[in-house]
């Protein structure tokens, strides 16, 4: 925990306030006698506040206490030294003082200063970030409502149209609730990437959990002939939020759907990684992801998908790491991708 600054003022006049009883010979000289040694320890001792004070203070708090401390030994000059040799050898270390202060005080300002700048550099490009996502998300927004909204207007259109057999108001009528499914899920997923919830964490057990996700997706799955096979340990439990977790592992394995193959599977692994950790895994068994464009998938707005939003993986990436847990993705042409989400067991 850094000091405060009254706290360092205390250390700086308590250090002072020692170096000069050294220097006065008050401290040393009763053990050892007043000997060459002992009075070049003296001088030396001075220069620790100094360095202090410009590690703290920069070059005014140096040259501050270079001062103070140069004050105070005149008295131990003019009256132990009265032979000129004495005198000068005094007045150089003086000179040494402010030679220590200007050298020490103007380095570390010169690094705050360095620093100062890196502060802002790093804060200009945040703020050049922030805005650029903003207008990624805009503009992210704006496309994929585009076409259903396109799809809702066309079908209200012809449901208002008094001439509309029955038969075509009610497959219309399918259309719009369709699409207006399609821009709430959407605008939820901007909503989960730009403002995210708070966590709620509980006692989650995964299994469960696991096999709820499966269930839920089984029948949607089956239409595409792709089977979800399960190997999972039990008694396996996290802390962490419920709902977030599922929307997690559902978008895994629909991400793993749209990568499988007509007729493949979906493998879904939980195990333990010793005592203080879990694995997730799901893997499909598709056409698997270039080198060059696995380094991406966790990008916001990155999809090879012809729609879509690409937040998804951003979305999943971000709230694993609210879990203090880790994501990894590994995946082989022609043989399929496999993601393995880490998370701390409960009670860790």
């Amino acid at each position: 925990m850094a000091l405060e600054k009254k706290h360092k003022i205390s250390i700086l006049a308590g250090s002072i306030a020692l170096t000069l009883a050294i220097h006065y010979g008050f401290v040393l000289e009763p053990i050892f006698g007043h000997t060459g040694w002992v009075h070049a320890i003296h001088g030396r001792f001075c220069y620790i506040p100094i360095a202090v004070a410009a590690v703290w203070f920069g070059l005014r708090g140096s040259l501050t206490v270079a001062t103070v401390i140069s004050v105070m030994v005149l008295p131990y000059i003019f009256s132990a030294n009265r032979h000129s040799a004495g005198l000068s050898g005094e007045i150089v270390e003086i000179i040494f003082y402010y030679a220590i202060a200007i050298l020490t005080g103007a380095l570390i300002d010169r690094e705050l200063l360095i620093r100062k700048k890196q502060e802002q550099t790093q804060l200009q490009l945040e703020r050049t970030h922030k805005l650029s996502m903003v207008g990624q998300l805009a503009a992210g927004v704006a496309h994929e409502i585009k076409n259903p909204l396109a799809s809702i207007k066309g079908a209200v259109e012809i449901l208002v149209d008094k001439s509309t057999p029955a038969e075509d108001k009610t497959e219309f009528k399918d259309i719009a609730v369709k699409e207006i499914k399609r821009v709430d899920s959407t605008i939820g997923e901007f909503l989960d990437f730009a403002r995210p919830k708070e966590l709620k964490f509980e006692k989650v057990d995964m299994g469960s959990l696991v096999n709820a996700a499966a269930r839920q997706l089984e029948t949607q799955l089956e239409k595409s002939n792709i089977r979800i096979k399960t190997d999972l340990e039990d008694k396996i439990y996290i802390s962490g939020d419920y709902e977030k977790i599922h929307q997690v592992l559902l978008n895994l394995i629909l991400n793993a759907a749209d990568a499988s193959n007509h007729g493949g599977s979906i493998e879904i692994n939980l195990k333990r990684m010793g005592d203080k950790s879990i694995c997730l895994g799901v893997r499909d068994n598709g056409s698997g992801i270039e080198d060059a464009e696995l380094q991406k998938v966790f990008d916001p707005f990155y999809t090879t998908k012809s729609s879509g939003t690409g937040l998804g993986l951003a979305v999943v990436k971000s709230i694993i790491e609210k879990h203090n847990g880790s994501i990894e993705i590994k995946s082989r042409l022609g043989e399929g991708t496999e993601l393995n989400i880490n998370l701390p067991v409960f009670g860790e």
